[in-house]
């Protein structure tokens, strides 16, 4: 994966805290947050990603981001 735009999903139990933090850090390194997702049993954003931040959140997969999916249209056959 490179850097874009990509959905970050947190893990189950993650604090908002750690969150807001998380997503204070995308904008700090020159991403951008282009949607939230707030619903029971899924805690995420959308957004721009540097090449820094994908590397930071892949390390992050299994402890504080549950998945990492490039963002793009899905169509069914």
């Amino acid at each position: 994966m490179s850097a874009g735009k990509f959905i970050v999903i947190f893990k189950n139990g993650i604090s908002d805290d750690k969150i807001r933090e998380t997503k204070d850090e995308v904008i700090a390194e020159g991403g951008t947050i282009t949607n939230e997702y707030n619903m029971p049993g899924m805690k995420g954003f959308a957004g721009e990603l540097t090449p820094q931040s994908l590397t930071k959140f892949q390390g992050l997969q299994g402890d504080l981001i549950d998945s990492i999916e490039e963002d793009g249209i899905v169509t069914t056959q």
